[in-house]
């Protein structure tokens, strides 16, 4: 079972990414403020969700937290700062937007980068191990999820609506069939030599 909180004393920030590992689209990333009073069933990793339940569990998490944000970086940021500072700086951009300043930040993974001057936590696989994290997980993974299935109705040839930009084997043949598009990322290899086509 998820521990709710790390610590009770300070209100805290759950912080996740998603989209870290795929060849196209953005990094998602979420922060999650949970409410002490108010319980929210089944948080859980979200890749270990059905995706019904991610988002039953988002409109749950959304309603009941004391504070929420998400936020992307793009394809061409991934690019230029590389996909680690890319996926930090989507969960500072995440935290900025919280209507409820954090004293502590609870960090999915092993590396991060100060947001200000706020106290931070690398916990590793977090997000199955604090519900913040979880809800954190969940959100950033069900935002990106929506943007992929918006791109895919223009780059259908892809099939984002399944594997979301992940670099399935699908995907792959994909590319090399069609050549990449602008959605993916450059600095990353396709597995195949292609050049971009449009």
């Amino acid at each position: 079972m998820l521990k709710k909180f790390y610590q009770r004393e300070v209100p805290e920030a759950g912080c996740d990414e998603a989209g870290r590992g795929c060849l196209a689209g953005p990094v998602f990333a979420a922060a999650v403020i949970l409410h002490p009073e108010k319980r929210i069933r089944g948080l859980d990793d979200s890749k270990k969700l059905s995706e019904k339940k991610r988002l039953l569990l988002r409109d749950e998490i959304q309603e009941k937290a004391q504070s929420w944000a998400v936020a992307m970086v793009s394809e061409q940021e991934i690019d230029r700062i590389n996909i680690l500072n890319a996926s930090i700086k989507a969960m500072h951009l995440a935290v900025e937007q919280l209507t409820l300043a954090p004293s502590l930040l609870l960090i999915d993974g092993n590396r991060f980068k100060p947001y200000k001057k706020t106290k931070f936590i690398c916990i590793v696989d977090g997000d199955a191990l604090f519900q913040s994290i979880a809800a954190a997980s969940i959100l950033a993974k069900t935002y990106r999820d929506d943007y992929m299935l918006n791109l895919h109705r223009q780059f259908p040839q892809y099939a984002w609506d399944k594997n979301k930009g992940y670099g399935t084997l699908q995907h792959r043949q994909s590319i090399k069939t069609f050549g990449t598009c602008l959605h993916h990322r450059k600095s990353f290899s396709m597995g195949i030599e292609q050049p971009e086509l449009f």
